[in-house]
């Protein structure tokens, strides 16, 4: 391996360490269920998903369980 990539891989772990340098302001994610596949994105603070609950509600697994994910990685469930 390289000296730069060794550089590169170094930083990385440093940045991982720093997720106050991370700020989420967009993504989208496709979650395969049983029946059928949905959408789910989050867009400066709000989520979203294709499937007719949260449709209807503005919350639905999908979205919750993105939440629960995330919520140890970093403040993005408490941003929106």
């Amino acid at each position: 391996m390289d000296y730069a990539m060794i550089g590169k891989m170094e930083k990385a772990k440093r940045y991982a360490g720093e997720r106050e340098r991370i700020d989420f302001k967009q993504f989208k994610v496709i979650f395969t269920g049983n029946h059928s596949e949905h959408t789910v994105t989050y867009d400066e603070g709000m989520w979203g998903c294709t499937c007719d609950f949260f449709q209807s509600r503005g919350r639905c697994s999908h979205t919750m369980a993105l939440e629960t994910i995330l919520d140890q990685m970093v403040d993005i469930a408490r941003e929106g």
